[in-house]
């Protein structure tokens, strides 16, 4: 076996150890597995996964006395907390995304100079699944779903009596006027949805009846974008364009999603302005919910105007 065949599979120290010449010291951290909810497959949907992580992060020698103090050294909790942290985080797909976010959070460490992430399934079948990066302080260091920085949007949510109104033109011609971006929010049409015995199952076909009804909207104003991602949420608002949310990948990748079901649909919507720390929530046909983490406001199905 070739070195450079040897070091493709060994472990992260020894990949460190060979690609530099600078005398750094090394903290690893060697098969940490967790349980977590993980991947792009459906059948990996609503399912606990072993999941193996080796770490290795490079950092300069300390150039005095450590004093046996842990403040002056990068402590090994801070490699578990930044996967847990990650992992609270949302719901994610890509074990590349996983592993860069990781390493950006370690980099964040001031002693921090290199990290080596190693992620690994270990419940997909008799083997592991797996991927490995390095990053670099000061280095390129894309995040897996970086978002941009977005203005505050304002939510504005149609009930089916109001997305059939006449006032629907002038709603969206007052809205889109104002001082924010506009994220338009329906629910699902009036007609029954299929019926699942899965609970999992249910909430996709709920999820989807709403999309459905996103772009019947969509199709009756040029102005309209159906948009499910919030990287593709965040884009259209700092350009100009007005969205409609399709909000199955958002509530499904969310580690700690809302609690209403999406037949709830003005609840469901409330937590989403929470989501993108909304400058206001405006209901057309629909109560404000119990808890709306943003300022919100009802408005009658025969209001001409969205302000008073």
């Amino acid at each position: 076996m070739t070195d450079d065949i040897r070091l493709a599979f060994a472990h992260p120290s020894e990949r460190a150890a060979a690609s530099t010449d600078i005398p750094y010291d090394r903290i690893s951290l060697r098969d940490y597995v967790v349980e977590v909810e993980i991947g792009a497959f459906q059948q990996e949907r609503g399912h606990l996964q072993r999941v193996r992580f080796n770490v290795v992060v490079e950092v300069l020698p300390q150039t005095g006395p450590i004093d046996d103090d842990v403040d002056r050294i990068l402590s090994y909790d801070r490699v578990t907390e930044a996967i847990g942290e990650e992992l609270k985080a949302e719901r994610i797909n890509l074990l590349e995304t996983l592993a860069a976010r990781v390493a950006e959070r370690i980099l964040l460490e001031p002693q921090a100079e290199r990290v080596f992430v190693r992620i690994e399934k270990l419940d997909r079948g008799p083997f592991s699944l797996g991927v490995e990066i390095m990053r670099a302080r000061g280095g390129d260091r894309p995040a897996g779903q970086e978002h941009a920085v977005a203005p505050h949007p304002r939510v504005l949510f149609l009930s089916q009596e109001a997305v059939h109104a006449d006032h629907l033109t002038g709603w969206l011609d007052q809205a889109i006027a104002m001082d924010a971006p506009l994220i338009v929010c329906v629910g699902a049409a009036d007609s029954p949805a299929p019926q699942a015995r899965h609970a999992l199952a249910q909430r996709r076909i709920d999820l989807l009846a709403i999309e459905q009804n996103a772009w019947v909207l969509a199709a009756r104003d040029p102005r309209l974008i159906v948009v499910g991602s919030r990287t593709e949420l965040d884009w259209a608002m700092k350009n100009g364009q007005t969205c409609i949310w399709a909000p199955s990948k958002i509530v499904l990748d969310a580690v700690d999603g809302p609690s209403a079901g999406s037949q709830d649909t003005a609840a469901l919507v409330a937590w989403f302005a929470g989501q993108m720390d909304a400058a206001e929530l405006v209901l057309i046909g629909a109560d404000t919910p119990q808890v709306a983490p943003v300022p919100a406001r009802s408005l009658p199905v025969d209001a001409p105007r969205l302000t008073t």
